[in-house]
């Protein structure tokens, strides 16, 4: 049985109403329970392992890495997040995962996933919905990375683990807790160390935003929106869009 599935239940329920059978379904799931200390790898690119995860705490990256040894984080995972979704349907994980905090995960089979979605259609559909939603943030940090100024794509990155955070219920738009380090930052935003230093000198100093001791704090939440241009549709995180079903 999974357990600490609040954060879970917050995500999906942007999606669909899940009725008490249904949420009975998914934390009854067969799994084994996984704790890990920082560093360590949750799931290596490669991987033939047909299981997926469920992040009940802490926090995680997805990366890639190049021939040469550099890094590029994909994205930052937080609680209620699902982690190796496409590892149930291809041969080989495409990328890693990597606790950057002391992380706790449900370990669950594809067999038993593909069970339950047999039996609960309407889970499926919320799951489906939460990888399109992977799906559309990794969309968005293309374009940051590629199109976006350095302020401007580490503001628009913040905000966005913002409305995530807020969503499960962490942090407000005043700020919020984030265990991330400059160089995880970096990686993730395709900057080196000192030019993410640099931009954040530069928010702080513009009045919009702060990152010291672990925490964001947003100074100017209006202005800093305006900067970045951020908008949340992309996230889908306005309210079910199915109704609960009956039993």
């Amino acid at each position: 049985m999974i357990s600490s599935t609040e954060a879970v239940f917050k995500k999906l329920r942007c999606y669909i109403d899940l009725n008490q059978n249904e949420w009975a379904m998914l934390t009854a799931l067969p799994q084994k329970l996984v704790e890990l200390e920082p560093g360590h790898e949750i799931v290596h690119e490669g991987q033939r392992k047909h299981n997926a995860f469920i992040l009940l705490e802490g926090w995680v990256a997805s990366y890639k890495l190049l021939p040469d040894g550099a890094r590029q984080i994909i994205d930052f995972q937080i609680p209620g997040d699902f982690l190796g979704l496409r590892s149930l349907l291809l041969r080989t994980s495409d990328h890693s995962f990597e606790a950057i905090t002391n992380v706790k995960v449900a370990e669950v089979s594809a067999k038993h996933i593909f069970a339950a979605f047999e039996k609960a259609p309407r889970l499926a559909a919320a799951v489906l919905w939460a990888a399109s939603r992977d799906e559309a943030m990794v969309v968005e940090h293309l374009i940051n990375i590629g199109r976006r100024s350095a302020i401007t794509r580490t503001a628009h990155f913040l905000l966005e683990l913002g409305a995530r955070l807020r969503l499960i219920g962490v942090g407000s738009d005043k700020g919020y807790p984030c265990p991330l380090s400059q160089y995880l930052l970096a990686d993730a935003l395709g900057l080196s160390a000192i030019h993410i230093n640099r931009v954040l000198r530069q928010l702080r100093e513009k009045g919009l935003l702060t990152f010291q001791k672990k925490h964001v704090r947003f100074d100017d939440f209006e202005k800093l929106v305006e900067l970045a241009d951020f908008q949340m549709a992309y996230l889908d995180q306005e309210g079910p869009l199915m109704p609960q079903a009956e039993g």
